[in-house]
């Protein structure tokens, strides 16, 4: 540490030093869970100015890999949930929760699961990612989509139903 530096200063400094390492693993991140890498890039982007943001306020927590991950988590839950209002807003769809056991425990392809995942609604592909790919609790999940527990058990119920119906119809199709 210079002594002087200030602390701002020193985490402006290692936040630029991590940027060459850290921008493809941020961006490796943010493109296997949303597939599309205009989508990543803008993400990875939104990641690295929140991280400049923090910095600048005196607020990293600590500045490494990890940490960067979690913001880019967070900038991608963000954009599922705004990528699901603007669904709402387009079409009013009215989903009855269901208590239902959900016992489907096929093996499931995975290139099939991942297209299957990129056809549905972006909050059951939001909650389906984070809790089976990220393998967040539940409880977790909640906090990152911003809904209570219950709504988001809810939610991964319609979730599984949906995926399950869109997996099982592209049963013998071929992808290029």
């Amino acid at each position: 540490m210079d002594p002087r530096q200030s602390p701002a200063e020193d985490a402006g400094s290692a936040l630029l030093a991590l940027y060459d390492p850290a921008l493809p693993q941020v961006y490796g991140y943010l493109l296997r869970r949303c597939g599309s890498r205009e989508v990543a890039e803008e993400l990875t982007s939104e990641t690295f100015l929140a991280a400049v943001d923090s910095v600048r306020r005196g607020m990293p927590p600590r500045i490494d890999v990890g940490w960067l991950i979690g913001v880019a988590r967070h900038k991608l839950a963000d954009h599922w949930r705004r990528q699901s209002r603007e669904q709402r807003n387009l079409r009013a769809v009215a989903l009855e929760p269901t208590a239902e056991d959900d016992p489907w425990d096929d093996r499931l392809d995975a290139l099939r699961a991942r297209a299957t995942l990129d056809r549905l609604a972006p909050q059951h592909r939001a909650a389906l990612t984070l809790r089976y790919v990220d393998d967040l609790p539940v409880p977790r999940v909640a906090a990152l989509l911003d809904r209570t527990v219950r709504a988001t058990e809810a939610l991964l119920v319609r979730a599984r139903r949906e995926f399950r119906t869109v997996y099982t119809e592209g049963e013998g199709e071929i992808d290029d």
